[in-house]
């Protein structure tokens, strides 16, 4: 009975760290007004305007193509059910039944939520031939997909936490 109660605790605890964090999203998008969960229109906007508007850390990996250290993004090993979206633009990216541990210290899934929500661009940097994959709605960096995937897909799209913006299923934006 004991263990059933701190089980059930510590259910409790990470629902609202979960939900916790997707308050804190909601909030980082007040001054964003390209922001939206369901609008899929390819969007426009300068460098100019998205540094105004985004957070550093966002900008820079979104829109300069930056890399955050690994092991340390919001979800990188995170288990909770529920949709993962651009932290840029809000456009839905992934859910959580395509996410797997992977151990490469970033959140990774075998495929997106729609074939059409990103696209992809040969990635030369760094004296790497990588895919980098790309919000289809904003242009903004996500990450790369690899072929070292689990089935079905035995792809591995590697994001990066910061460009990533998540709802657990339950809690409606």
């Amino acid at each position: 009975m004991r263990t059933a109660i701190i089980l059930s605790w510590i259910l409790t605890i990470s629902t609202f760290t979960a939900y916790s964090q997707q308050l804190k999203a909601n909030n980082e998008h007040k001054n964003n007004p390209y922001y939206s969960n369901t609008d899929t229109r390819h969007l426009n906007v300068s460098n100019a305007e998205w540094k105004k508007i985004l957070p550093p850390a966002l900008y820079a990996t979104s829109r300069e193509q930056a890399t955050e250290q690994a092991f340390t993004g919001k979800f990188w090993n995170s288990t909770a059910k529920g949709t993962y979206y651009c932290a840029v633009c809000g456009n839905k990216l992934f859910r959580s039944d395509a996410k797997f541990a992977s151990d490469c210290g970033w959140p990774s899934f075998f495929e997106p939520i729609r074939k059409n929500s990103v696209i992809y661009r040969a990635d030369n940097s760094y004296g790497m031939q990588r895919m980098e994959v790309i919000c289809a709605r904003c242009g903004s960096h996500l990450g790369h997909i690899f072929d070292d995937g689990p089935p079905p897909t035995h792809k591995r799209f590697c994001m990066n936490s910061v460009s990533l913006d998540f709802e657990l299923d339950g809690f409606a934006k």
